[in-house]
């Protein structure tokens, strides 16, 4: 994606336990793999959820959208793809998820977050400094 500051794939088969009766994948089930991409994405710059808390703040999801184009079957092999778009503000990442062989679009989405600071329990409205740090970046 142009406009993303860093990215993020992993690829995964889909597990018979993720699977309904037809052998695709139960809708549910999509958030995990988004939660999957995002832990490895925050995991690259050295901010995941333990560095989250230890830095002072909570990271809750406020926001979470699925696009399904194409269900996911069975033994299929799939990447997704995570892309960290807005971090001023909140943290929000895009996600893809496509084939592993033939690079169709299954589903897009994105999850948005907010800091919370822990000591106090206030949302912030401003992402903190750490992630500008963790991030590479100057706050302005």
């Amino acid at each position: 994606m142009a406009n993303s500051i860093i990215s993020c794939e992993i690829e995964l088969e889909a597990p018979f336990f993720d699977v309904d009766l037809m052998e695709i994948v139960w809708h549910g089930h999509y958030a995990k793999y988004f939660e999957l991409a995002r832990c490895a994405l925050l995991d690259k710059i050295g901010y995941g959820y333990m560095a989250m808390r230890d830095s002072g703040y909570s990271w809750p999801i406020i926001d979470l959208r699925i696009r399904y184009a194409k269900p996911i079957h069975f033994n299929q092999k799939i990447i997704v793809q995570a892309h960290l778009v807005e971090w001023q503000n909140r943290l929000k990442i895009n996600y893809q998820i496509i084939d592993k062989t033939t690079h169709t679009r299954l589903t897009k989405g994105y999850t948005s977050q907010v800091a919370v600071d822990l000591s106090s329990q206030e949302m912030c409205y401003e992402s903190p400094a750490i992630l500008w740090q963790k991030l590479g970046l100057q706050k302005p």
